[in-house]
């Protein structure tokens, strides 16, 4: 296909793929002439990938480039392929660490992972440094801050709701077949699914508030 259909079939703009050819995330079409080349379904597939990271997950160029590294490296597991993709996500504020009660929040973290099993390292599991990890830590500070319960016991039951979670999101991640499909599901459905997630907490409060205290 032409520059024109790839752009109609993959609803990025020609420009936006030019630049994604420049900055090396889209690999260079087939040369039919000096000034134009073909491409086939390979680049479609990855354009979507690009999409997903850039303009759904709002990935830097940089960080997304390093994704696509990952996933070009046989070396590397899916774990590790979906890890790099994810981790690259933006993330909410890091723990303030010039914060007293930072620490504690962290040791909460810390306690709260090591009872589920969990490793909240990188990809690989290396170091405790995930941003999600520093994510979790921040809220926990604001929480005591607050004076609102925030003890291993008050949080391991949303830790295990979101183990079911996490499931299902895999299992969503499956249906895809190929390792790109799967990392651009991965970040999209991170990203996309959150607002849901929201929501239906919402409605599921609202719903256990009126059989709790609703009129009888």
């Amino acid at each position: 296909m032409r520059l024109a259909e790839l752009s109609t079939r993959s609803g990025v703009s020609t420009a936006t793929i030019k630049y994604y050819l420049r900055e090396g995330l889209l690999h260079p079409g087939r040369r039919i002439t000096a000034t134009k080349a073909e491409y086939d379904e390979g680049h479609l597939r990855r354009l979507r990938l690009v999409r997903a990271l850039i303009q759904v997950g709002r990935i830097p160029v940089n960080s997304a480039r390093e994704v696509l590294a990952a996933l070009q490296d046989e070396e590397l597991d899916r774990n590790r392929r979906l890890g790099t993709a994810v981790w690259a996500l933006p993330h909410g504020p890091a723990p303030d660490e010039s914060d007293p009660a930072t620490d504690t929040a962290r040791r909460t973290a810390t306690e709260l992972m090591d009872r589920l099993g969990w490793c909240y390292g990188g990809p690989s599991g290396e170091t405790p440094t995930a941003p999600a990890y520093g994510m979790l830590v921040t809220a926990i500070t604001a929480l005591a801050r607050l004076g609102y319960p925030c003890a291993t016991t008050d949080l391991e039951p949303y830790a295990r709701a979101m183990e079911r979670i996490a499931a299902t999101d895999l299992d969503l991640v499956e249906r895809y077949g190929t390792p790109d499909e799967q990392v651009e599901a991965a970040v999209a459905l991170t990203v996309l699914y959150e607002p849901v997630l929201l929501s239906l907490r919402r409605l599921a409060e609202a719903e256990e508030s009126r059989r709790r205290f609703g009129a009888k």
